[in-house]
């Protein structure tokens, strides 16, 4: 049975309820805004949908309402004399990222969303496009943007600024760490950009210019590769995957790695597999309440949630995770269409991934994370409770903050915190940490007066936590396990007294009412030793 044609429905069904929207240039439906200026957020929402409507495009596909819809979008756009014109860009500006995605258009789909255009439409879209060579990028994943623009001007005979690609090729093989892992730029995180944004867009690259520049081509097939075998780490063998970092939000995206592998020609695993690990996490995905009642996808990860969104989270922004349908420029033929989607292939219980700074554990089908985290400076929404957790899973979800007033709105799982003069004070400033084959070993600071030296150590139910712990005063902490939906599913033991602390609704991912087992300790002046056994029975029922 060939189920291409489950997946285009899949694809339109997220992204009908768009078109009343359109207006020229724009999609506006906003009821909240990003960092960013209100046209860009407008803009936004107009260019994400292509990144699943050009594979479908170029796989094939044709939808006249959409091709209508971008010709006349993209020409107004680009058209200074236009109402909806997209303006004139400056420095790391956030239209730069929605310029990937025309870029997409350009080389995978050029009969579609080029060609249609007039002369005077093309010269004013490689006119707006260009500004993307007169200014800076962010110094991180965003110069693939730059990288997909010019060889988009240089697949279709355009001038193309080869000063730039070289410059921006060359500055991302410097963010390269090892066994396929990337760190994304200056502030070094490891997290999904490594997955949907490097090797996604290096795999884009590997296709497009596999004739022009064969070399990278095949490095970054080779890196993909690499990364593949710890990077199916993070998903369970339900579809669920892990919530981790930053731009969550994206959802879906999450596979969109493995459709990336697909296009660019290489199977880290067998085909059946990496049907299964898309067909899973698609299927888990749409099963969710993460629609609103328009059919217009929110802004939250299991359910809509503003609370946990970045700074740069407008109402478009969550069509990024239509990146995931890049597979859908496969021919009719390919045999992913009639591939079986296999189950998850037999993994190791236990791996040290130290290029990605963490530790995974794999017990029934179900993965927990424990990362040292050190990207408590990067200031665009919730980063400490992104990064800074001892231990993430895709089964619990996390929790993020309300505020640092009371437990409740702190909500603070899988963390150890400090009650400070009537603040919780949670895990903040990262000192040293480092990976070992069994262990990860934290040394950090809640607040200037305290040190800590955290070893987590997962085991056959969870793990355990030994603090070691200087302090210049008195206090209170608490040291607490996973939010869960009701107590049976986690216990916290340790010396001190175990309580469960009622977190404020709408604070965890997955489910919008949490409750999280804790530990309370008494800190006194000095040397200070805790250890708490954190139980998170993954796999049974209680």
């Amino acid at each position: 049975m060939n189920d291409k044609n489950y997946f285009i429905k899949q694809l339109f069904d997220i992204i009908n309820p768009l078109k009343q929207y359109f207006s020229g240039g724009m999609v506006r439906y906003a009821q909240h805004r990003a960092w960013y200026d209100d046209t860009a957020g407008d803009m936004e929402a107009f260019a994400r949908p292509l990144w699943g409507l050009v594979p479908y495009f170029a796989g094939g596909g044709s939808d006249t309402h959409f091709e209508t819809l971008y010709i006349s979008g993209i020409t107004e756009g680009t058209d200074p004399e236009s109402e909806t014109y997209w303006g004139v860009t400056g420095e790391r500006d956030q239209r730069y990222v929605e310029m990937a995605s025309i870029a997409y258009g350009m080389l995978f789909a050029a009969d579609r969303l080029w060609e249609p255009l007039t002369d005077e439409a093309k010269n004013n879209l490689t006119k707006w496009l260009w500004q993307i060579n007169e200014h800076d990028v962010c110094d991180s994943n965003w110069r693939f943007f730059r990288v997909l623009v010019n060889i988009a001007f240089k697949k279709l005979g355009l001038r193309y600024s080869e000063e730039k690609l070289n410059e921006d090729l060359t500055r991302l093989d410097e963010f390269y760490i090892a066994d396929g892992w990337y760190k994304d730029g200056v502030h070094g995180q490891t997290d999904y950009y490594i997955a949907f944004a490097f090797h996604f867009y290096g795999l884009i690259y590997a296709k497009a210019m596999e004739n022009d520049d064969p070399k990278r081509a095949a490095l970054y097939k080779e890196r993909a590769a690499k990364f593949a075998k710890t990077f199916i780490y993070w998903f369970d063998e339900d579809g669920e995957a892990l919530p981790y970092g930053r731009s969550l939000t994206y959802r879906f995206a999450q596979t969109a790695f493995w459709s990336a592998c697909l296009i660019a020609g290489i199977r880290p695993f067998p085909m059946d597999v990496m049907k299964g690990l898309i067909k899973r996490n698609l299927d888990n995905w749409l099963e969710k309440d993460i629609f609103d009642h328009g059919g217009i996808l929110s802004v939250g990860y299991d359910y809509p949630n503003l609370l946990m969104a970045e700074h740069y989270n407008a109402h478009g922004s969550p069509y990024w995770g239509l990146k995931a349908y890049a597979f859908l420029m496969l021919p009719d033929n390919h045999e992913f269409w009639t591939a079986e989607a296999a189950p998850m292939p037999a993994l190791e219980k236990q791996i040290a991934v130290k290029s990605a700074n963490m530790l995974i554990s794999r017990r029934n089908g179900k993965t927990v994370v424990y990362p040292t985290g050190e990207n408590e400076y990067f200031d665009c929404g919730q980063i400490i409770p992104k990064y800074l957790k001892f231990a993430y899973s895709a089964h619990f979800g996390f929790n993020v903050m309300r505020s640092q007033i009371s437990l409740a709105e702190a909500a603070p799982d899988n963390m150890l915190v400090f009650d400070i003069d009537g603040l919780i004070m949670v895990r903040r400033h990262f000192k040293t940490a480092k990976v070992e084959s069994d262990r990860v070993i934290i040394k950090w600071s809640p607040f200037k007066g305290i040190d800590v030296k955290t070893t987590v150590i997962p085991n056959d139910e969870g793990h355990i936590r030994e603090h070691e712990i200087v302090s210049e005063y008195d206090c209170t902490a608490y040291d607490a396990g996973f939010a869960v939906r009701s107590e049976s599913e986690c216990s916290v033991l340790g010396d001190g007294k175990s309580i469960v602390i009622p977190a404020s609704p709408n604070t965890n991912l997955r489910y919008p009412k949490t409750v999280i087992p804790a530990v309370e300790y008494k800190i006194k002046k000095g040397n200070n030793k805790i250890r708490t056994v954190i139980k998170d029975y993954l796999g049974e029922t209680k």
